[in-house]
């Protein structure tokens, strides 16, 4: 009978692991949506990459740099701008290692970096291609990768934003074909079946794509019940704590700021743990990032961030147009020890920051929002410039819109309910200008009954809109209801409107510290965290307003008409100073802000020569290491050969010498003379035996299997076999 094919035998673990290989892109799949992961796609491929490089069975000795030059590649595309393999480059990375490793002894996983936790998922994914390799090629067991794919993807799908519904009848089909690939393959090899080219695939291959293919469609076009049992996701968050199911369908959640704003509504439990104090001249919102894209639920960007670096600490962006008449301020910021606010906080104006100098800001001029480059903010100096917006111009303002701001910030969703139009058309009817319709708006909640509360708040249901339910259903809510319905009421009348998220000025500091007179010390909690809205005004830019009630406008407006504010019409002597001197009046601040400045400068500041002496030790130690490891790695069969012979010399019975012929089996097959899995061990030895032109394996084999078999031990015989042994050792090694 013909021989099995290695061809056909080929296509059958291509196949298989090919459907392993889609299988845990299911895996990767909801990271994006579930996570803050970003480049996705490239992270998809470096996956890819390692399971082709271990599905060609590429040896170790190429397969491992060609991971580490991908992972490398990786890394250095999406987190590292010096030139590849240069000095910087090295250093970057090694104070990377030093910051994270020092990171994780003191448990502190939350402080690592974006690029070590991209490195260590790098390293996840080149392992998990290895283990997929031995799953669904070697032991041909996938059943239980396949169940923990299923389960991981219901829980998400239950308890996450993730949509499964496709997902489900991809793994459906990818999990079918394997199966059955495997369990053929498995019978064949049982049954030592010997198969007969491709026609007997073909014969087999295709009635099995056929049948699942059918059930596919049976099953995707057949009437589905309804839920047979109540959903658990209620019970399992209310006895969370500080998080679940409260009375009437409300969702319990811990008050702060938050990047995740998909899904809005439920009640609040209020978090007054300190986030950051600011010494300011006078109080002011503090502002981290906009969203444009509503989507029935919350908020999401319609855009990938993009950051980009901020020369000298001086922020590109901007608000409003130079137009606008502004007053130059500055302020302090120090964040609290525990806080760990992930984007910079700034007033409206912001122009320059100012930190220990060490530090590069970043910025995405999309959402306005500020990352420093360790992302571990400690505390800053920003000078900025106040807007005073002059209602006249707002009056007398175009509505001409540009294409890009209307094809962008006038989005709505297609199943938006039409009473939420129709009803802001009468909010403004007696408007003719968008500065008194957005007035309006700003007004119609606090003179129309709704009401400002964090508990008893509802959450939009499967077939809801948050606004919708909102404005005619509950009428109660807080800043999010107030803000989003206010920015998409505007939007259904034709005027562009984003959502914003930041911070109130907060309360003023008890006992204040020693700071120059005209600036007051507020601290600002998880508690004053907030969203309000910012309308378009062609040649003016966004303006912000507040529709929540109890809450004052963030920003001064002015009539062409109207006196001037004592003490605002003309700048003081402190206001005047230049940046140089408002950054040395800051080094003479006494109290905690100078403890903090002092503290920060020193843990941040250049490397003086000590430090860069440890940086060299550092990369000298290193480079020994791994130069004695790979020593070690590339010649473990001689040194260990030494170590097993003279074990083998010294305990002269049985278990020795069973331990030692299992180690020349290892050498020879290292040597590339493996044994097959069918060839017994009497057949191997003669093969081992012709290449050598000796008689020792046989020899050896004879007396391992009269004690494997028989425990029968001859120890007048075990100095001959010792010497055997060393013999066929050294022949291998040579």
């Amino acid at each position: 009978m013909e021989r099995s094919s290695p061809n056909v035998t080929n296509l059958y673990q291509f196949i298989v692991y090919l459907c392993g290989f889609l299988l845990f892109w299911e895996w990767l799949r909801p990271l994006s949506i579930v996570t803050d992961t970003g480049n996705l796609s490239l992270f998809v491929m470096y996956t890819a990459f390692c399971f082709l490089i271990s599905i060609l069975q590429v040896k170790w000795w190429l397969s491992i740099p060609l991971k580490l030059a991908g992972l490398i590649f990786v890394i250095d595309g999406l987190f590292i701008s010096e030139r590849l393999f240069s000095k910087a480059w090295f250093y970057l990375l090694y104070t990377h290692g030093r910051y994270n490793l020092e990171v994780i002894f003191q448990r502190d996983f939350t402080e690592m970096t974006a690029l070590f936790r991209s490195f260590l998922f790098l390293l996840l994914l080149w392992l998990m291609s290895y283990l997929l390799y031995y799953w669904f090629v070697v032991a041909k067991r996938i059943f239980l990768f396949v169940l923990l794919t299923f389960i991981y993807i219901t829980v998400l799908d239950t308890f996450t934003n993730y949509d499964a519904s496709i997902a489900i009848v991809r793994m459906f089909l990818v999990s079918l074909v394997a199966m059955g690939i495997t369990s053929h393959l498995n019978m064949v090899e049982k049954e030592s079946i010997k198969e007969i080219g491709f026609k007997r695939l073909t014969a087999w291959l295709l009635p099995l794509i056929s049948i699942i293919l059918f059930s596919t469609v049976i099953g995707y076009a057949a009437p589905k019940f309804d839920p047979q049992w109540p959903d658990p996701v209620p019970f399992i968050k209310s006895t969370a704590e500080n998080a679940g199911i409260g009375s009437g369908g409300t969702v319990v959640q811990k008050v702060g700021y938050g990047e995740d704003d998909t899904r809005l509504g439920g009640s609040f439990v209020q978090d007054y743990e300190p986030v950051f104090q600011a010494a300011v001249e006078q109080p002011n919102y503090w502002r981290i990032e906009s969203k444009d894209y509503y989507t029935g639920k919350g908020w999401e960007r319609s855009s990938k961030e993009e950051y980009v670096a901020q020369e000298d600490g001086r922020i590109q962006f901007k608000t409003f147009s130079d137009n606008v008449d502004t007053i130059p301020l500055r302020a302090l910021v120090r964040f609290d020890e525990k806080a760990k606010l992930p984007k910079v906080v700034y007033p409206y104006g912001i122009d320059t920051i100012f930190g220990t100098g060490q530090e590069t800001y970043y910025l995405d001029f999309d959402t306005g929002a500020i990352k420093e480059e360790n992302a571990k903010l400690s505390g800053y100096q920003i000078e900025y410039n106040y807007p005073s917006f002059s209602i006249d111009e707002l009056r007398g303002a175009s509505e001409e819109d540009p294409e890009e701001i209307k094809g962008k910030y006038l989005q709505l969703p297609e199943n938006l309910p039409s009473r939420v139009g129709e009803l802001a058309a009468d909010v403004i009817a007696s408007d003719d200008n968008r500065y008194d319709k957005a007035k309006a708006m700003e007004s119609y909640f606090s003179l129309n009954g709704y009401l400002y509360q964090t508990k008893g708040v509802a959450v939009p249901g499967r077939n809801e809109d948050y606004v919708d339910q909102f404005l005619f259903d509950t009428k109660v809510g807080y800043c999010d209801n107030f803000s989003t319905s206010m920015a998409i009421m505007l939007r259904t009348q034709g005027i562009p409107t984003r959502w914003v998220k930041g911070f109130t000025s907060g309360e003023i500091v008890d006992g204040q510290p020693d700071v120059p007179d005209n600036l007051t010390v507020y601290e600002i909690r998880n508690s004053n965290a907030h969203s309000w809205v910012e309308v378009y005004f062609p040649d003016i830019g966004w303006v912000p307003f507040e529709p929540t009630k109890g809450f004052s406008n963030p920003v001064d407006f002015t009539m062409e008409t109207a006196a001037e504010p004592s003490g605002q019409d003309e700048l003081t002597a402190d206001q005047e100073q230049s940046p140089e001197n408002a950054a040395q009046e800051e080094q003479d601040i006494p109290g905690k802000y100078q403890d903090f400045e002092d503290e920060t400068a020193t843990a941040s500041g250049p490397l003086d020569g000590q430090e860069t002496s440890g940086y060299w030790k550092w990369i000298i130690t290193s480079s020994l290491a791994i130069i004695i490891s790979l020593i070690l790695f590339f010649t473990r069969y001689r040194w260990m050969s030494i170590i097993m012979g003279r074990r083998f010399r010294h305990s002269k019975n049985a278990s020795a010498y069973q331990e030692a012929y299992h180690f020349l089996l290892k050498v020879l097959a290292y040597k590339g003379v493996k044994r097959d899995q069918d060839q017994t061990l009497r057949e191997y030895a003669k093969e081992v035996d012709k290449r050598y032109q000796t008689t020792d394996m046989s020899r050896l084999t004879y007396h391992y299997e009269r004690q494997l078999y028989r425990n029968d031990v001859d120890s007048t015989q075990l100095n001959k076999m010792t010497e055997l042994w060393e013999n066929l050792i050294k022949r291998s090694l040579s």
